[in-house]
């Protein structure tokens, strides 16, 4: 455990909210299903009479998501810290939408949030109590799910057009490091190298009591 990270927010599930608004936010490597398994979640809850969006990040519709779009193509040549502020500049351009969505009573099913600045910056070795800091004022995630598979796992489901990051196995084990130790603090992580309708079963049984 990095020094004082226990003592900051953004590790652990919250308790049950006050309100109906849920931000639901699913962490992994790359190819883990997390896009998959957070449109089957929204789908479900629909059904089910909830109202429900998908978010994601990076949010390349943004002019700082399409300059980290560029950085990951290899256009620019910005180090680990600058592409961690990108991505948390990337998520506070969508604050106040998430704030009033959640006000509203929606569910918000994330694919990649707060935890994926830490995982991917702690195994750039940037401070993961930093990267946590700094997005402090973010809405924090009311339940956050892992799914868990290793980086052989990811690069197998994905032999081509990979990023600079998902070419790196090693520093995709480093993350997946990262995700696990912060997957202790009270989060749901579920073993993603499986069959895609087992692991959705499982991810609706887990917030099941939330929704």
């Amino acid at each position: 455990m990095t020094p004082g990270l226990e003592t900051l927010p953004g590790l652990e599930n919250t308790t049950r909210p006050t309100g109906d608004g849920l931000l639901i936010a699913f962490e992994g490597l790359d190819q883990s299903g997390k896009q998959t398994q957070a449109a089957l979640l929204r789908d479900r809850l629909t059904a089910k009479g909830r109202a429900s969006r998908l978010l994601s990040f990076p949010d390349y519709a943004t002019v700082i998501g399409a300059e980290i779009g560029r950085a990951l193509r290899g256009e620019r040549p910005y180090g680990p810290d600058v592409m961690q502020l990108l991505y948390v500049a990337n998520r506070y351009e969508r604050k106040q939408e998430i704030v009033d969505a959640k006000k509203a009573g929606t569910i918000l099913v994330c694919d990649r949030y707060l935890a994926s600045s830490v995982a991917y910056g702690e195994a750039q070795g940037l401070d993961a109590a930093w990267l946590l800091q700094i997005q402090k004022y973010l809405p924090q995630p009311d339940v956050t799910i892992l799914l868990d598979i290793p980086p052989d796992v990811s690069a197998r489901r994905k032999s081509t057009d990979r990023d600079k990051y998902e070419r790196d196995l090693a520093l995709l084990g480093r993350v997946r490091e990262s995700y696990v130790r912060q997957a202790a603090g009270g989060w749901v992580r579920i073993d993603a190298d499986r069959n895609r309708d087992a692991v959705a079963a499982e991810v609706y049984a887990a917030v099941a009591d939330w929704v």
